[in-house]
């Protein structure tokens, strides 16, 4: 079993950064692959970023447009999403995902472990 526990949300303005954290309960998650997911009220959960099990493959929601970057690092469990020029519409609950594939899936359905998420809100 794999617990996800995400932090670093929280209220900015638009144009401002955030660097959001997900640190997973089980080393075995080195092997997964790992992923961004949000949802804002009234909407479909919808897919941010991914990244392979290695680092060496990210991939990213075509609203992204170049402002977030995915990363990680196995040795502390952990995966991040580098956010800037943060905008109103990325107000919403971004939720950590994983699984353990050598892939880099992009739908809610391919994976198996997700956290409680953390609320992201962006003032205009």
């Amino acid at each position: 079993q794999v617990q996800l526990v995400e932090s670093g949300g929280g209220l900015v303005q638009a144009g401002g950064s955030l660097r959001l954290s997900c640190t997973a309960s089980a080393r075995t998650v080195s092997n997964y692959a790992m992923a961004w997911f949000r949802q804002a009220p009234g909407k479909e959960r919808e897919y941010v970023a991914a990244i392979n099990f290695s680092g060496g493959l990210q991939h990213y929601a075509d609203f992204v447009e170049g402002r977030f970057t995915i990363s990680r690092e196995n040795a502390k469990r952990s995966v991040y999403l580098q956010m800037n020029s943060l905008k109103p519409e990325d107000t919403a609950v971004y939720y950590c995902a994983a699984d353990q594939t050598l892939v880099v899936p992009t739908r809610t359905s391919d994976y198996y472990y997700w956290g409680q998420g953390t609320q992201v809100t962006v003032s205009s």
